[in-house]
């Protein structure tokens, strides 16, 4: 029998040439199981390099309780309208809404505070934590899903009229 199996009686041949095809197969397999690992390092690379860049931390609902009761400066802030703010909540929030107050009051907040943010999707608390980001603020930390996802892991959630003091007033420092 030749290398390529030529001249090999009966199946022989065939079985050869099914061998090669395997260990072709094998050997691309393996280059590309390494490629994978290289682009795998190459991103944790690109990652660690960037990740002083983060602005905020998006935590699913338990982390985000989790943190939030751990960290001893804090506001809980739900950038949603006054008028979802009353209708459910987290307790101990407070409501500055990111359609207009929150700029504003980024300026009266202590920064060395950690600022927790929700609302009811997570999509204006993202860009409330990019502009407090841009404020200065540092500890940041945003409910992943908001409160809709907070409901669905059955966390609790207070209704009914807010008490007095939770509603941003401007001028007013925390």
């Amino acid at each position: 029998m030749n290398r390529m199996g030529e001249g090999v009686k009966g199946g022989e041949g065939e079985r050869f040439q099914e061998l090669c095809l395997f260990y072709a197969i094998l050997n691309l397999m393996k280059l590309s199981g390494l490629i994978i690992i290289f682009l795998c390092n190459y991103n944790v690379i690109t990652y660690s390099q960037i990740s002083d860049t983060v602005k905020y931390k998006s935590l699913d609902p338990y982390y985000f309780h989790l943190q939030f009761l751990r960290t001893d400066s804090s506001l809980l802030i739900d950038v949603r309208e006054f008028f979802e703010f009353r209708r459910s909540r987290i307790k101990d929030a407070i409501n500055i809404p990111s359609s207009g107050n929150l700029e504003v009051a980024a300026d009266t907040i202590n920064k060395s505070l950690a600022l927790f943010l929700y609302c009811s999707t997570d999509y204006r608390s993202r860009r409330s934590a990019n502009l407090l980001s841009k404020k200065g603020f540092k500890k940041l930390y945003n409910l992943e899903g908001g409160i809709v996802a907070w409901k669905k892991e059955g966390m609790p959630v207070v209704k009914g009229r807010p008490a007095r003091g939770t509603r941003y007033k401007a001028g007013k420092k925390r």
